[in-house]
């Protein structure tokens, strides 16, 4: 009976049942339920296909290959770690909602075709977002909001391109699929919304640090890292992404340097991080994919490590600004040292879990004759080393001393932080552990002395540019401001626009209107005639075309709904 339950779904199912225990035996069912799903995972068979079929249509609800094994056993452990690290809330809301956000992008990992894959991909959109709305502020409804616009229209794009290409080709296999037509492209786009490509990454830096501790290290887990997955295994190969991912390295070096609220920072990095899988399975050898897959693997874990540790200092001090921070080492000492692993393994230090990942892609792009990307990917390398290396713990715990004497994060904290700290250790000692489960049969040594030596050139020079840039006073200082990105088009700039045209237009804006309403009976017209059973778009072997627009028309009036709120 259990082996015929799709991977996640524990953690689904079981996630229901936590509000109906007692407190106790809630969290006791929280922590068994991951542990429970990995095993159920490692019991079915490689090359296991499961089907159902559905108004017609045969779906491959589950299909487990190496691939999706790599993923969906990150995804338990991630899981595992952010409930011990979440055990002192009192929040079921925040409970339900993560475990059915890590059981969906579970078992989308595991989807075969792309229907079943929709189905999931929208229920990690709907229940993420209560972790960022169980921050109960304003600010946090208003981010919510964003958020839900951009993630549901990333799925309205998978749906309308599923469709599409099912047309033209009658499948809906969860394959490579290319960038062979609209169909591929329309998914091509909605993967790459939830990858944080550049100019469609700000929900990312808008929405991690608005959640709660906890809800940060839940959202730093799945949904960026379901999108790299999806990319691997439908858009290998393809050559775009090598580009897309050297900007995504590139760029949030700058904002990550001049940002004052560390969790931001954080988000910037891991948009950097991200780049790095997606030049990987741009690149799309078989190094490279198990690069993408060994580092989406680290950096889950390291990544998790140091939200952690941010989130137990806004846990306990109530702030998260680099300016208001400092001197945290004294009080926090255990927080600190956490810290500082995460901060090692994310700038690759040979010994921890990023070396050993991050080098098989850099290598596959010098072996596939990549030089400029190896060229950006050693500067982002550089870079990583000084936002999240040196300024993340600097910043927090050594910089100054504010004077703030905190007590030290609460044990279930601490636990989670050691538990990962351990892990991105082991992996960087014992990385053979982590090469046997890739999937692809491509042996790679990373502690080679050429590496090891020009990595550690690397660190120590990119440790020193830090230390004189803020002795002689040419590092950005640590300020109270906001930073603007590419949001600031869509969330100021275009409401001002309009407020002005509506306030000085005067007769223009009448007579515009006059105009819009003119064309809209114009369209409304045309689309009755074209529409009907005689016209062009009424006959059904047009039903792709018009899920297309029907999609855009969906994303079109989310759009309009947000922007009234912002703008009125």
């Amino acid at each position: 009976m259990l082996e015929q339950l799709p991977p996640g779904m524990l953690l689904m199912l079981g996630g229901l049942l936590v509000p109906l225990l007692p407190r106790r035996l809630g969290q006791a069912l929280m922590l068994a339920l991951p542990l429970a799903g990995l095993a159920h995972l490692w019991m079915l068979p490689q090359g296991l296909v499961m089907t159902m079929e559905l108004g017609g249509y045969v779906l491959d609800v589950v299909r487990v290959d190496k691939l999706s094994r790599v993923w969906g056993t990150i995804f338990h452990i991630a899981a595992f770690l952010s409930v011990i690290y979440a055990l002192h809330v009192d929040d079921k809301v925040q409970h339900v909602a993560g475990l059915i956000y890590a059981g969906s992008a579970i078992a989308a990992a595991f989807a075969g075709d792309l229907v079943t894959l929709f189905f999931y991909w929208e229920i990690t959109a709907i229940s993420s977002v209560f972790l960022i709305l169980a921050s109960r502020t304003a600010h946090a409804y208003s981010v919510g909001l964003r958020y839900l616009v951009i993630q549901v229209g990333s799925g309205v794009l998978l749906l309308a391109g599923t469709i599409v290409h099912y047309h033209q080709t009658g499948s809906i296999g969860f394959d490579h699929l290319g960038l062979t037509g609209p169909g591929p492209w329309l998914i091509f786009i909605a993967f790459g919304i939830k990858a944080a490509f550049p100019l469609l990454h700000n929900w990312l830096q808008d929405a991690y640090p608005a959640a709660t501790p906890t809800g940060t290290v839940f959202l730093s887990a799945f949904t960026t890292k379901l999108a790299i997955y999806a990319l691997a295994r439908g858009f290998s190969g393809t050559d775009m992404l090598i580009t897309i991912g050297a900007i995504m390295t590139a760029f949030p070096i700058f904002f990550a340097v001049i940002e004052n609220d560390l969790r931001r920072v954080l988000a910037y990095s891991l948009n950097n991080q991200l780049g790095f899988m997606v030049v990987g399975i741009g690149i799309g050898t078989e190094l490279s994919i198990n690069g993408t897959a060994a580092h989406a693997f680290a950096h889950i874990l390291y990544k998790a490590l140091l939200f952690m540790a941010m989130g137990a200092v806004l846990h306990r001090v109530g702030t998260i600004k680099a300016t208001e921070l400092g001197g945290l080492y004294k009080s926090m000492p255990l927080t600190t040292a956490f810290c500082i692993v995460g901060s090692m393994s994310i700038s690759a230090f040979p010994l921890l879990s990023g070396f050993v990942t991050k080098s098989m892609i850099m290598t596959a792009a010098i072996e596939e004759h990549h030089t400029w990307a190896f060229m950006v990917l050693l500067f982002a390398s550089a870079g990583v080393m000084d936002h999240s290396g040196i300024k993340i713990p600097f910043f927090s715990f050594f910089a100054h001393d504010s004077g703030k004497r905190p007590k030290e994060a609460p044990a279930n904290m601490l636990l989670a932080m050691a538990l990962t700290a351990f892990a991105c250790i082991f992996i960087g000692v014992y990385p053979s552990a982590l090469y046997a489960i890739l999937p692809n049969d491509a042996p790679y040594n990373a502690y080679d002395a050429t590496h090891v030596v020009t990595q550690l050139q690397l660190l120590l020079f990119a440790a020193l540019a830090f230390g004189v840039m803020l002795r002689t006073g040419v590092y950005p200082a640590e300020v109270r401001s906001t930073n603007l990105d590419f949001d600031w088009t869509y969330r100021r700039a275009l409401p001002w626009l309009v407020a002005v045209i509506r306030k000085h237009g005067g007769r223009v804006w009448q007579e515009q209107k006059d105009l819009g309403l003119w064309a809209a009976r114009g369209v409304i017209g045309l689309t009755r005639r074209e529409y009907s059973p005689e016209g062009t778009f009424g006959e059904p072997w047009l039903i792709g075309r018009a899920a297309v627009w029907t999609a855009f028309v969906l994303v079109a009036f989310l759009l309009l709904e947000m922007w009234l709120r912002v703008s009125g």
